[in-house]
C-alpha cells in the first residue's frame, strides 16, 4: 500500500465528478480502497430502521466515500488546492505545499 497524501481533518477540495469544486474536512480515511469521507461532500439517503426502542427510524443523509485521486488537499497557508511535497525536517518526513512551500502540519 503506498503511502496517501490526505490525512484525517484535512480540508480537501473536490477536483473531479459531479461534487467537483466543493470544499470539505476529512472524516476518516479507508485506506483499504483509497477513499475517504468528506463533510458535505457524496451525500447519499439512507433507510435506517430502529434499532433500540424509542430510536428514531427514517429516512438519514449520511457522507458516501469518495476517491482520494478525485481530492485535493486545501494548503492552510494560501488557501488554494494544491499539490503535496515531501522533505525531511527533524528526521521525521512532512507535508509541503507546492504552491508557497510552507510545511503542512497536523
Amino acid at each position: 500500500m503506498e503511502k496517501l497524501n490526505i490525512r484525517k481533518d484535512d480540508t480537501v477540495q473536490v477536483i473531479s465528478g459531479a461534487e467537483a469544486g466543493k470544499k470539505g474536512k476529512v472524516l476518516r480515511i479507508v485506506k483499504e480502497k483509497n477513499r475517504a469521507i468528506v463533510e458535505g461532500v457524496k451525500l447519499v439517503k439512507k433507510h435506517k430502521k430502529a434499532a433500540k426502542q424509542g430510536e428514531q427510524s427514517g429516512i438519514v443523509t449520511i457522507e458516501s466515500p469518495i476517491a482520494i485521486s478525485n481530492l485535493m488537499l486545501v494548503c492552510p497557508k494560501c488557501n488554494q488546492p494544491t499539490r503535496v511535497g515531501h522533505s525531511r525536517s527533524e528526521k521525521k518526513s512532512v507535508r509541503v505545499c507546492k504552491k508557497c512551500g510552507e510545511m503542512i502540519v497536523r
